[in-house]
């Protein structure tokens, strides 16, 4: 079993012993997710830390969008639970970037790519992409890429 994906069993079991019925329920959702992209395709596989983190990734985006559809709707107590299990989910990823470190990675990128026009924001992303896995969402970086270049 993957570091992180041991991490996540322990804490469900700790969670689950100090009665957190939060915590417990989002470990849950995220070692169910997990499990269900080990048996994603043509055959089972363990992932990787990395790939542990790519889910957990998307979990949490998922809480992140659910809780602004909550909002919209105006059930504030379901946003409040979907941001607090995103939270949780939080505590397991890499430190997000801030806007300044972005920006020096976004430039770097754009340099290294030659890149001048809007056009070229596939090539930027291209180099981008693997360097700031679980670091920065996706389209919080094509934004950037998109300002720098003046699309």
């Amino acid at each position: 079993m993957t570091k992180l994906k041991d991490r996540l069993q322990q804490d469900l079991t700790t969670a689950m012993k100090s009665r957190d019925e939060l915590r417990t329920a989002t470990l849950r959702l995220a070692l169910t997710a997990v499990r269900t992209e080990e048996v994603a395709g043509t055959a089972s596989r363990e992932l990787s830390d990395e790939e542990v983190v790519r889910v957990l990734t998307r979990e949490a985006k998922k809480r992140r969008e659910a809780a602004t559809a909550f909002e919209g709707a105006g059930r504030q107590d379901r946003a409040e639970r979907e941001l607090a299990e995103g939270a949780v989910l939080d505590e397991y990823l890499p430190a997000q970037l801030s806007d300044a470190e972005l920006e020096g990675l976004v430039t770097a990128a754009i340099a290294e790519s030659g890149a001048a026009e809007p056009r070229a924001i596939g090539q930027v992303m291209r180099i981008l992409t693997p360097r700031l896995a679980g670091r920065a969402e996706g389209g919080r970086v094509a934004a950037e890429v998109r300002r720098q270049l003046g699309g």
